[in-house]
């Protein structure tokens, strides 16, 4: 039995919370490694880095910056059925982002009209996990969404292999999406050198992509510093709610696509059906069996593979709700009407053509999304997440005879006699139209 099986069947919705399984504190176990590693950054820069780069990863640098010369030729040297991959893909996720709801109009009321104003940062950073496996999709997930925001400069960080290089892939989806510097350097260092700064990197103002747990803490630690988007994207997580009709094989597989990424993430399958349960753990032992990852895949679904037994599918979407998971598959035909009921999940993937492989790809809305339950209270990484909103306020002279009475009553009320003193004056003590230049 690959995965832990649980059976809710009977409890009524109140009780789930406590019956789950909870993930641990994220990051608890390495908060004070990565803030060692932090402040070795702040006070160390360049020499910092090039130290624990020899130190956690085992390769010795003598620069930071990939060369901008190495990263356009690194189109040449991948196969073109690649190149023509991350283009689509770029595509897609360009047209999903630019197509998000600009900010609503003007506001007027009682000749008071307010203005929303919006404005990208002007310095992102971006992280791309490497070392394990590469991910030229994440660079562009992270990258284009700050290119449509109109971010003007877009960093990457990403680890290097074992001889020191970024691997070609990942340099050319960076090139396909405008990257403007790219850095080989991982791990928590490489968020501290984007937050605060070093010799070689400039700081950034929003840091965002997926990591794992010294990654994400990393984040965590620096954010307040600079901006990190709301979600923690760490490591990979998916329920995949099954019925007793659902092909086994597709949903078998689906958990393994998520487990795939590695230790810590989370497999859940939901069904109401004990031989729909039997025959998905059966089909995803002879997966994980053939898989050459399969190292990868024990040591996630041991620790974080389940399979739960529900009453039927309203209390799978109640489970569903309490995991709270970064990817949701609901596998069965009419799928898009039990939408209105799930209220936590990253992403949800509806019917059974619908697998999250095809989000984390082509499908065109992010793949950084929101895992260990803050899907709760977090979203996708959108281009939002690169931009700040203001508001600026217009005031006609007739507004402050109707509105300021309000505000010199409550600045009283506050005990703040400037705030109304500054109505008054201006009621009082007018100046002619267009006499202040």
């Amino acid at each position: 039995m690959i995965l832990t099986r649980i059976d809710v069947r009977g409890r009524p919705p109140q009780d789930l919370a406590g019956i789950l399984p909870r993930p641990g504190a994220p990051g608890r176990d390495v908060r004070d490694q990565v803030a060692a590693i932090i402040e070795r950054v702040r006070a160390g820069g360049d020499r910092a880095l090039l130290e624990l780069g020899e130190e956690l990863d085992g390769v010795a640098l003598d620069r930071l910056a990939v060369p901008a010369t190495e990263v356009a030729a690194a189109l040449g040297r991948i196969p073109v059925a690649l190149r023509g991959a991350l283009e689509t893909a770029h595509a897609n996720i360009e047209a999903y982002h630019a197509f998000e709801p600009p900010p609503p109009g003007d506001y007027e009321r009682d000749g008071v009209r307010v203005r929303h104003l919006v404005r990208p940062v002007r310095r992102a950073g971006c992280y791309a996990p490497g070392g394990r496996a590469r991910y030229p999709s994440t660079v562009l997930m992270c990258a284009v969404p700050a290119r449509v925001a109109g971010v003007e400069e877009v960093v990457l960080c990403v680890p290097p292999d074992r001889s020191g290089r970024v691997d070609d892939a990942t340099l050319a989806a960076a090139a396909i999406a405008g990257v403007d510097e790219v850095y080989a350097l991982g791990g928590a260092q490489a968020i501290a050198a984007m937050a605060y700064g070093t010799e070689s990197v400039a700081p950034v103002d929003v840091i965002v992509g997926p990591g794992n747990l010294y990654v994400a803490e990393a984040k965590r630690q620096v954010s307040g510093a600079v901006g990190v988007a709301a979600a923690f994207a760490g490591p990979s997580e998916v329920v995949v709610v099954a019925g007793p009709r659902t092909p086994a094989r597709y949903a078998a597989i689906d958990l393994a696509v998520q487990a795939e990424h590695g230790p810590d993430g989370l497999a859940w399958l939901l069904t109401w059906s004990e031989d729909q349960a039997d025959a998905v753990c059966e089909e995803l032992t002879r997966i994980v069996a053939a898989s050459p990852r399969r190292t990868d895949l024990e040591a996630t679904l041991g620790a974080g593979g389940f399979v739960c037994l529900v009453d039927d599918v309203a209390q799978a979407i109640a489970v569903s709700n309490v995991v709270a998971p970064e990817h949701l598959e609901l596998l069965f035909d009419g799928a898009e009407a039990l939408l209105g009921d799930v209220r936590a999940a990253g992403a949800v993937f509806c019917g059974p053509y619908a697998p999250a492989s095809l989000g984390d790809y082509v499908a065109g809305p992010n793949h950084v999304l929101p895992t260990n339950r803050t899907a709760r209270f977090a979203s996708a990484l959108r281009t939002d997440d690169f931009r700040r909103h203001m508001h600026a306020v217009s005031v006609e002279r007739g507004a402050l005879e109707l509105l300021g009475p309000s505000v010199e009553i409550l600045a009283a009320t506050e005990g703040l006699p400037a705030h109304a003193a500054s109505i008054e004056l201006r009621r009082t003590q007018p100046v002619a139209a267009g006499e202040v230049r």
